[in-house]
Order: structure tokens, then C-alpha cells, then sequence
């Protein structure tokens, strides 16, 4: 495959350096090609050209901003199994998943926001007796997008969609560990001649062309999805500029799963919120507290469960648990576990690198792992491990599941299995979460905000929440 390039104001462009980073499929452990590593004299160059496409973006109508963003969904789902297949080859995850819900989303992303802005007050008015106000909200300018590797595009459009259907310009990173379905992106954007200049997609490290991104004085806002440290980083690095940002970052999300819940329902949701993608979704299930009186029949039925997954080649369509997104990541998970031994867990089943046969025999493959007898202060269940690895706790009482859950220095989700309304409500209300789901997982509609507390983040994402973030206010009062 040919080197994947940034593609700045219109055009497919080498980095100025010419230095390029290897891209590794992680099911095979294969080199497969190379992506540009951007440096400041690339980030500079595509700020120029998103300023210089800003006025003219920010000036177009609504309606024709909005129709381009369909434009981009239906090129995309024209595309759909093409994108799928890129983007289960970057991550490893399972063909299915990247044709059910990767793609679909970030199809549904564009639509979204170009239907959703619509209704959104870009401009109201207050009027009483003194005084006649105008509130407008108006774009921002160039504003920073980057993205994850675990959800590659679905997570990279979140961002973008949001940010140019108010009027803004885009600097847009994807991770160097997946970045093929963004190039993907970038051709659909040269296909129908999209507006030169206003999505100019870099590639590069982070610690290289994402710190330049963040730094930039030209750049207003950045909004960010990835773990805590890097956020952190960024939070100090674009202190000096006052940026605007959005930091969705890491989660250790408790399932709180009463005796008293839709039994067959909970376990099937809960091995799904456990191991999907390899458990590499920041709201993912890895803390499942459960209550003692059902502990040993659940212990015996997840583990049952967990054993009949079907773990192998990604691209097999009936594959429903693949690779490990890189091989870093592989060895962090590993380490962990031998964490979880020492600390005196007992592993109930996986624990263990797999060797799959056959196309994917060197492969970054980890089981499906569960592990209990150990208490809430292990590092275990305190350190976010974003992989395929879950801990069970038993509790006694509704306020001990609530002191376990929330006795983390994360607080972006959690489930809550209860078939008795006014308990999971009184839970819900207690628990230090941003986002938290009741009977149900990964259920989303795009206008509510999405975003954790603690450590998990800062601000919010969907809806008016991101129309909000991406637009600055102004005031005009004016005396009667």
C-alpha cells in the first residue's frame, strides 16, 4: 500500500520532513505501510490554509454546510465495507463490529449534526422593559481535533462533525496506531470536492505533531478523546494560549448488578459491555460488583459464558473477539495480569496470550480474562488496563456497592442491573459518573452530553453540548 499522507487544504501532501512512522496490523503482526509523522512546519501550514478557508466556510449558510456534511455520510456508506475492512485491519477488531457499529456511527455522526444544528439557537433574544439583548453564538475559527486508536473513525467524526457544521475549521489527528480509515476520509473529502481547507487531516506522534496542535496560538479549542495522562498534558501545554478543551479521557467503569435484575438480560449485556473490542472502549465494563447472594451462580455463568466466545481471525465474519490494537498495548495488558497474580487475584479464566493458527499465528492476542478475590484497592481496580480484563466484588448493601463503585479516581460510567425503579434511581443519583445506564449498555442518543467527572475528563461532547463548545458567545444589549 502506498505511504498514507496528510492531506492539507485540499491536497494529498508529504510530510515536510519526509519521515513516516510504521503501521502494524495488529491480527498478523505485520508492517503494511507507513504514515506521515507531522511536525510544526506541517501543523503551520495546514493552520494557514484552515484561516484561509474560515471566512468563507464560517459565511456559508447553514443549510449548504449541512448539506456537505451529508455529502461526506453518503460517500462513507457507499463505501461501508471498504471502510469496515480498513478499519478492522488498523485495530483488529472484529469484522462485524466495524460493519455494525463502527462505520454506521460515524456515518450517523455526520447526519446527525447536519440535521441537529438546525434546531440549535445560534442566535436568541432576551427583552425586558430596560433593554433589548441579542445573544449570538458564532464559530471559533481553526479549532484542534484528535482522536483515538480504539474507535478510530467513529470517534474522529464525533469531533469533526460538530466542529465545521458550526463554522469552525479543522485541524484533525488521528492516532499513528490507526490512522487508515482518516486517510480513507481524506480521499471521500478530494471525491466531492470538499471545500479546500476546511478538514486538513495530520498525521504524526503525539508527543510530535498533537503537542504542535496543541500549542498552537492560531488554534482555539482543541477536543480530545484518549487516556488521562495525555490529557492532562495537553490541559499544561495549552495553558499559555487559553485554549478552549474538551478532554474525554479514561474510565474504570463498575456494572453494579443486583439480586433482583433481568438475569439472562444482565449476562448477556455484561459480557458484551466487558470484552467488546477487547474491552479497548473507554466505557467498557471492568469492575462488576455483584450482589452476594447471586456472587457464585454469577461467577459460574460469566465464566461459562466468556469460554464459548468466539476469539480468531478478525476477518472472519462469525469472529466476535480479536486482536489487541498493538503489540505496546499487548505487553501492558500482559503486565497487568502478572500484576493481578502477585497482588494474589485469582484468575478464573484466560490470563494468557493466545496463539491463533493460521493467517493471524503471530498476532497480538490476549483471553478474555476475569479475576476475583481482590479488594478495591488493588491496583487492579484502580489503574484503567483498557483491555479485555475484568474483576468481580461482592457486596452486601446498596450503600457498599456505592462506596466500591465510587471509590475510584475515574468517573465516566457505569451500569446499574436492578428491576426495581426507585433503587437503581437512588444509585443513579449517587454514583459519580458522567454517563450512567440502567438495564441497558452503550445506548446513545446523540443529542445528550456525554463526558466523565474526576479524572475521566472535562467538559461534555453531543448535542448542543459540542455545538456549545465549538461557538463562542457574544452579547448585545441595546437600551429601549
Amino acid at each position: 500500500m502506498e505511504p498514507i499522507q496528510n492531506y492539507i487544504n485540499g491536497e494529498f501532501v508529504e510530510p515536510i520532513s519526509n519521515e513516516y512512522i510504521d503501521v502494524i496490523n495488529p491480527a498478523i503482526g505485520e508492517k503494511y505501510t507507513v504514515v506521515a509523522n507531522s511536525n510544526k512546519k506541517d501543523i503551520d501550514k495546514a493552520v494557514d490554509a484552515a484561516q484561509e478557508s474560515f471566512f468563507k466556510w464560517s459565511v456559508l449558510s447553514l443549510e449548504n454546510r449541512s448539506d456537505y456534511l451529508i455529502q461526506i455520510a453518503n460517500e462513507i456508506e457507499n463505501n461501508l465495507d471498504e471502510f469496515a475492512y480498513c478499519e478492522t485491519k488498523d485495530t483488529g477488531k472484529p469484522i462485524s463490529l466495524s460493519k455494525k457499529m463502527d462505520i454506521p456511527r460515524a456515518i450517523a455522526n455526520f447526519r446527525f449534526f447536519a440535521e441537529f444544528a438546525k434546531s440549535f439557537h445560534f442566535e436568541s433574544k432576551i427583552k425586558d422593559g430596560k433593554s433589548s439583548n441579542v445573544i449570538t453564538r458564532f464559530p471559533l475559527g481553526v479549532v484542534g481535533c484528535i482522536s483515538p486508536w480504539n474507535l478510530p473513525l467513529y470517534l474522529f467524526t464525533w469531533k469533526i462533525a460538530p466542529a465545521i457544521i458550526s463554522g469552525n475549521t479543522v485541524i484533525a489527528k488521528p492516532s499513528e496506531i490507526s490512522p487508515l480509515t482518516a486517510y480513507k476520509l481524506s480521499q471521500v473529502l478530494a471525491k466531492i470536492n470538499f471545500p479546500r481547507g476546511v478538514i486538513n487531516i495530520v498525521h504524526g506522534d503525539g508527543n510530535r505533531a498533537g503537542s504542535e496542535i496543541v500549542r498552537h496560538p492560531k488554534i482555539k479549542a482543541v477536543s480530545f478523546t484518549g487516556g488521562t495522562n495525555t490529557g492532562t498534558k495537553i490541559a499544561q501545554e495549552s495553558a499559555p494560549t487559553l485554549k478552549k478543551l474538551s478532554l474525554e479521557m479514561g474510565g474504570k467503569n463498575p456494572a453494579i448488578i443486583f439480586d433482583d435484575c433481568n438475569y439472562s438480560n444482565m449476562l448477556n449485556t455484561v459480557i458484551n459491555s466487558s470484552f467488546s473490542n477487547q474491552g479497548q472502549i473507554c466505557l467498557c465494563s471492568s469492575r462488576l460488583l455483584i450482589h452476594s447472594s447471586i456472587y457464585t451462580k454469577f461467577k459460574s455463568d460469566l465464566i461459562d459464558s466468556v469460554s464459548k466466545l468466539k476469539i480468531g481471525d478478525p476477518n472472519e465474519i462469525d469472529t466476535e473477539f480479536g486482536a489487541i490494537s498493538s503489540k505496546e498495548h499487548y505487553d501492558k495488558i500482559l503486565h497487568y495480569i502478572e500484576l493481578a497474580k502477585k497482588e494474589g487475584g485469582n484468575i478464573l479464566i484466560g490470563g494468557e496470550p493466545l496463539n491463533i493458527t493460521g493467517r493471524c499465528n503471530n498476532g497480538y492476542f490476549v483471553a478474555p480474562t476475569v479475576i476475583d478475590s481482590l479488594d478495591n484497592s488493588s491496583i487492579i481496580n484502580q489503574d484503567e488496563i483498557f483491555g479485555p480484563v475484568v474483576t468481580l466484588q461482592a457486596f452486601d448493601s446498596e450503600d457498599e456497592a456505592v462506596n466500591i463503585a465510587n471509590n475510584i479516581d475515574y468517573g465516566l460510567s457505569a451500569t446499574i442491573w436492578s428491576n426495581d425503579t426507585e433503587k437503581s434511581n437512588r444509585v443513579a443519583s449517587n454514583i459519580n459518573a458522567g454517563v450512567i445506564w440502567i438495564n441497558c449498555w452503550l445506548v446513545r442518543d446523540l443529542r445528550t452530553p456525554f463526558g466523565g467527572m474526576k479524572q475521566s475528563g472535562l467538559g461534555r461532547e453531543g448535542g448542543d453540548y459540542a455545538l456549545d463548545f465549538f461557538t463562542e458567545t457574544k452579547n448585545i444589549c441595546r437600551s429601549l
